[in-house]
C-alpha cells in the first residue's frame, strides 16, 4: 500500500492515465473537502481580522451573505458551526454546489492573501489599498451567495456591488451599468425572475429557467453566459464562463504561455459551440474512460486569448489551454479550431488536474523547482515537476490520437492526421520519460507512477505508427533538443 488515502490500484490506473469511477471519485472528494477548509479559513480569518483591515460592516455583510446560502441549504450551514465541513447533509444542494464552483477557488485564495496583507510575489500591501481591495473581494461573496439562491428557486432581495461597471453572478451572467467604477444595484428575485434596480436607470428583468439553460432579458445590457451541451443526456451543460472576475490565470511561470482572459462575442460563442459538438464522440472513440474523466471533473470552460507567438500551423492544430491547481475543474483555453483540438484540450487538461489533484495526496517526488530539463514542447528549460506534468499529459494525447489512429471509424484522411499526431507526442514522451525516471527525487507513489506510464507506452508500441510518420516526429524533436542545447545547455549544469 503506496498511501493510506490512495490505494495501490487507484495509482496504478492513474499511472495509466486513466481512472475508474471509484478513483476519479476519491480525487474530486478530496478536492472539495480542500475547497471547504480554504472557505473555513476565509471566514476565520475575516472574524479575526483587525477592523482597520476588515470593517464591522463588511464582516456584518459576510455573515449576512452566509445566511442566504442557509437560506438556499436548509439543512443548518453555519458559519460558527461544523457542519459544513467537509460538506455531509448539504452533498447536491445549490449552496455547495456554487461554493465548490472553480472560480471561487481563486477568490479565496485572493482573499486570504489580502487578508495576510501580501497581494503578489511576497509584496506588501498599502493599508488603504488593501482595505479597497479586500472590500471588493468580499463583496463577490454577495454574487455568489445570490447566484446560488437564484439557482435553488429561493425568493430574495439583496444589494450587490458593480465593479467596474460590470455586475457578475457568477456562473450565470453579467449585467453592464450605464456607468463604469463600483455601482450598488439592488436584485430582487422572484419566481424565477430576477429584477436589477439602479438609481437613475431603468430595471433590467431578466427570466431564468430550472434548466439553467436559458437566460432572456429584453435588456441589451444583460449577458448570459453560454452554456456548452451536456456530454451526456444524465449530465449538466458546461458554463464558457466569459464574465467571472476571477478567471483569470495565476501569476505562476507554468501559465506564461496561456492568454488574458476574453469575452466571446455572438460570432465566436458560434464558433466555440461548433467546436463543442463533437467533442463527445471522439472522446468515447478513445475510450469511455476519457469522457467519465471529462464528466467527473470539468466545471467550466474560461476562454482566453490566442497568444500572438503562436504559428500558424498551431493554431490550426489546436489551441493554447491550462488548468489552475485552485480552480479544480475549470479549463482555460483559446478557441479550440475543431472538435478533434477540442477533445485533445480536454484530454491534455484531465490530465493535469488529475495529476495536481494526486500531488496534493501523495507525495510524488522531492525535486527541487530549478528549470533545467529539456522537454521538446517548450523551448526553455523545465523544473522537475513540470516536467512530470508534461510527460503524464503528452503520455494521454498521445493514447488519444493512437486510438483514434487505429479506429476503422476515422476516415483516412482523419487517420493520417491521427498518426502524425500520435507519432510525436509519443516522440516527445521517449525524450523525456527515461530522465524523469532515472532521478533519485522519486519517492514511491512516483516511482510506481512513472513506471505505469512506461507500460503505457509499451502498450502502443504494440501499434507503431507508419514509417513517415515517425521519422518527422523524429527530426522534430531532434530540431527541439538542438535549439534547447545551444540556447540553454551552458546554464543547464
Amino acid at each position: 500500500m503506496i498511501s493510506s488515502a490512495l490505494p495501490d490500484g487507484a495509482l496504478r490506473e492513474l499511472g495509466r492515465t486513466a481512472g475508474g469511477p471509484d478513483t476519479l471519485a476519491l480525487l474530486v472528494r478530496d478536492q472539495h473537502t480542500r475547497r471547504l477548509l480554504l472557505l473555513r479559513a476565509v471566514l476565520d480569518a475575516v472574524e479575526a481580522a483587525d477592523a482597520a483591515v476588515c470593517p464591522s460592516s463588511v464582516r456584518d455583510r459576510l455573515r449576512e451573505d452566509w445566511a442566504l446560502l442557509e437560506a438556499v441549504d436548509g439543512t443548518g450551514m453555519r458559519a460558527g458551526g461544523t457542519e459544513m465541513w467537509p460538506g455531509a447533509g448539504i452533498r447536491g444542494s445549490a449552496a455547495l454546489d456554487r461554493l465548490l464552483y472553480p472560480l471561487v477557488g481563486p477568490w479565496a485564495r485572493s482573499c486570504l492573501r489580502l487578508l495576510d496583507g501580501v497581494v503578489v510575489d511576497g509584496a506588501r500591501t498599502p493599508l488603504e489599498e488593501r482595505v479597497r481591495l479586500l472590500g471588493r473581494d468580499l463583496a463577490h461573496f454577495s454574487a455568489i451567495a445570490a447566484a446560488a439562491a437564484v439557482r435553488a428557486g429561493v425568493s430574495f432581495t439583496v444589494r450587490l456591488t458593480a465593479r467596474d461597471g460590470v455586475l457578475v453572478l457568477p456562473s450565470l451572467g453579467a449585467l453592464r451599468m450605464d456607468e463604469s467604477g463600483d455601482v450598488t444595484v439592488e436584485l430582487t428575485v422572484r419566481e424565477g425572475q430576477m429584477t436589477f434596480r439602479q438609481v437613475g436607470a431603468a430595471d433590467v428583468v431578466v427570466r431564468w429557467t430550472d434548466t439553467a439553460s436559458t437566460e432572456r432579458s429584453e435588456a441589451a445590457r444583460w449577458i448570459p453566459v453560454c452554456l456548452l451541451p451536456a456530454l451526456s443526456p444524465d449530465a449538466a451543460p458546461v458554463p464558457l464562463d466569459d464574465v467571472d472576475p476571477y478567471r483569470s490565470a495565476s501569476q505562476e511561470n507554468r501559465h506564461r504561455g496561456v492568454g488574458g482572459p476574453v469575452r466571446a462575442d455572438v460570432t465566436e460563442r458560434v464558433r466555440w459551440l461548433r467546436s463543442w459538438s463533437g467533442t463527445a464522440p471522439l472522446l468515447r472513440l478513445a475510450g469511455e474512460h476519457r469522457v467519465a474523466e471529462v464528466l467527473a471533473m470539468l466545471r467550466c470552460v474560461v476562454p482566453v486569448a490566442t497568444p500572438a507567438a503562436l504559428t500558424a500551423r498551431a493554431r490550426a492544430l489546436g489551441s493554447c489551454s491550462g488548468t489552475r491547481r485552485e480552480a479544480f475543474g475549470a479549463v482555460l483555453s483559446s478557441l479550440p479550431p475543431s472538435p478533434v483540438a477540442f477533445a485533445a484540450t480536454l484530454v491534455h487538461e484531465m490530465q493535469h488536474a488529475k495529476l495536481a489533484a494526486l500531488s496534493e495526496m501523495v507525495v510524488l517526488h522531492h525535486a527541487g523547482p530549478e528549470e533545467r530539463y529539456f522537454a521538446p514542447w517548450k523551448p526553455g528549460p523545465r523544473p522537475y515537476e513540470a516536467l512530470l506534468h508534461g510527460v503524464y499529459s503528452h503520455v494521454a494525447v498521445a493514447d488519444f490520437f493512437h486510438r483514434c489512429a487505429l479506429s476503422t471509424a476515422v476516415q483516412p484522411a482523419q487517420r493520417v492526421s491521427a498518426w502524425g499526431r500520435y507519432a510525436r507526442h509519443r516522440e516527445q514522451v521517449r525524450a523525456v520519460l527515461p530522465p524523469i525516471a532515472a532521478s533519485d527525487e522519486l519517492a514511491p507513489p512516483g516511482r510506481l507512477l512513472v513506471d505505469m506510464l512506461f507500460e503505457e507506452c509499451t502498450r502502443m508500441d504494440a501499434n507503431p505508427p507508419p514509417k513517415e510518420a515517425r521519422e518527422e516526429a523524429e527530426k522534430h524533436v531532434d530540431r527541439m533538443r538542438k535549439r534547447w542545447v545551444r540556447d540553454h545547455a551552458p546554464v543547464s549544469g
